[in-house]
């Protein structure tokens, strides 16, 4: 049937079959109306260019819509595809021991698959092999500990760290302060908690830029600046041009990429990070314990690890001596996730296929409509429905977005009760801190607390008194983070449920747990 001309165009979602034609074309399955597409693509209009992404949510994520499900908690983990699920991919030698386990006719196979899929990675971030190496590890988390106990960290180095980290980069810290370097931490400015860029070049010319250049042209450095490219809690994008300012004034650089790679990938051509921890898990949501570093082969150097591994050499316990290993497959602790290694080259050359301008692209139309449609939401009053902790608009972010809901008198919305009453619509968020305490303190102003010192104590007994002696207006934010498999449909379910649940004063009666 021809639509009027005066008729609306509408967007689709997926009924859970597959699309008659291939993913490459952009064709979805069957579709149902999705309200405010108009208005949508008159804001942008580039989403048009992203429909083969229709078809990879048909075909590779059907099981979301077959089962009624928004999922939109990409920056806490992706989302396994159907191929990946299925049991016919399994390339030759994949479930082979390592080559460093046994002799046998498969260990060179395994070996292989897993090299492949180092320089696939290599790739992927346009870094040289011959100027970084990639370790495989368990978790991002274990690529910030491998760098943060084996550091030269010692007294008159300094570890600069952002207050923007993810809990598995302030844990670095630790190692640091165990080892007499001094630690001094970056603010966030307050108005859209991005990194203060003046406070940042003032820590890293302290206290003298001309004895760090010094030290870094002898083969030493002044220590180790740590922050993430993307703010795990704000979405926020801090800027990459610290690293070339921090290795200026001698320092070793870790960019935390977790957060932005899956839908953005870092040019390391162009920026040169010394230690890059990625999370495998937050890509494809499978294998879900394997994550890796991606290292200057200069910067790998100068780690002194405290531990010899199966790369090293070692007497047993009789002759008691050990000798590391220079090169840097010394770094390469076991063989961790070897038979789930291979799959992540499957998923890089399906992302190579799908392209990573369509899949920013996505992210970005999505989350600025996602942004515009809640500032703009109001309470009858005039009240505003939510509060956003970051940016407001898309300039400097990606597809994380934070936030509070607000009742019409100002109040938060518990945000426990988000967490259920979103599982009660089938919609799949986080709520909390996120494992970034810095920003949240930053976002809920805890550091102006009624009491200053609560805030450097040890958590109490209770999380709640802790809450309360800072008077923070609450424990967590919401957060919806928006991934390659994310459609419109899925954003207009989320804004229905959070307009019909908490927008107007008859729900002023549900009053907020805490």
């Amino acid at each position: 049937m021809q639509r009027g001309k005066h008729s609306a165009p509408t967007a689709t979602v997926r009924t859970g079959r597959r699309a008659s034609a291939g993913w490459m074309n952009g064709v979805a399955g069957p579709s149902r109306p999705v309200p405010g597409l108009s208005a949508f693509l008159t804001a942008y209009p580039q989403y048009g260019g992203t429909a083969c992404l229709d078809g990879v949510r048909a075909e590779d994520y059907d099981y979301l819509d077959s089962g009624g499900h928004v999922y939109l908690d990409y920056a806490g983990s992706g989302l396994p595809a159907q191929w990946q699920l299925r049991a016919g991919i399994d390339p030759p030698g994949r479930h082979a021991p390592p080559a460093t386990a046994a002799v046998c006719p498969m260990s060179p196979a395994s070996s292989r698959l897993v090299d492949r899929t180092r320089e696939r990675v290599l790739a992927h971030f346009g870094a040289s092999p011959d100027e970084y190496t990639v370790i495989f590890t368990g978790s991002a988390t274990g690529a910030c500990r491998m760098v943060g106990e084996a550091y030269p960290f010692r007294a008159g180095t300094r570890f600069v760290q952002l207050v923007d980290n993810h809990n598995a980069v302030n844990g670095i810290r630790e190692f640091a302060r165990a080892q007499g370097a001094a630690i001094e931490t970056v603010g966030l400015a307050e108005a859209d908690l991005r990194g203060d860029d003046d406070a940042m070049h003032a820590a890293l010319r302290s206290p003298a830029s001309r004895f760090g250049m010094l030290r870094r042209r002898s083969g030493e450095t002044r220590g180790l600046l740590a922050y993430p490219a993307q703010s795990n809690f704000t979405g926020v994008r801090h800027p990459l041009g610290w690293i070339e300012a921090a290795h200026a004034h001698g320092y070793d650089v870790l960019l935390d990429a977790a957060a932005h790679v899956p839908t953005d990938p870092l040019d390391l051509s162009r920026i040169k990070p010394d230690f890059m921890p990625v999370s495998w898990a937050k890509f494809f949501g499978y294998p879900t314990a394997l994550g890796c570093l991606v290292a200057r082969r200069e910067a790998l150097a100068r780690l002194e690890r405290p531990w010899f591994s199966t790369r090293d050499r070692s007497s047993g316990a009789i002759g008691d001596w050990f000798q590391l290993t220079s090169d840097d497959a010394a770094a390469r602790n076991g063989a961790a996730g070897y038979r789930s290694i291979p799959d992540i080259e499957v998923g890089l050359y399906r992302l190579g296929q799908i392209g990573a301008d369509t899949i920013r692209t996505r992210v970005r139309c999505l989350t600025g409509w996602l942004l515009d449609r809640l500032t703009s939401a109001r309470h009858s009053g005039g009240a505003p429905l939510v509060r956003v902790y970051g940016p407001a608009d898309l300039t400097d972010r990606g597809g994380t977005v934070a936030f509070s809901f607000l009742d019409e008198g100002g109040l938060v919305v518990d945000e426990r009760l988000v967490a259920r009453d979103a599982a009660a619509h089938g919609i799949t968020l986080r709520t909390g801190c996120f494992a970034n305490p810095g920003a949240a303190e930053s976002a809920f102003a805890a550091i102006q607390a009624k009491d200053r010192s609560l805030a450097f104590r040890p958590y109490p007994d209770f999380a709640e008194d802790h809450l309360d002696g800072l008077a923070a207006p609450s424990g967590g934010a919401v957060r919806v983070s928006i991934g390659p498999a994310t459609d419109l449909a899925d954003i207009a379910r989320f804004l229905e449920f959070g307009f019909a649940t908490y927008l107007d004063p008859t729900r002023a009666a549900r009053k907020p747990v805490r």
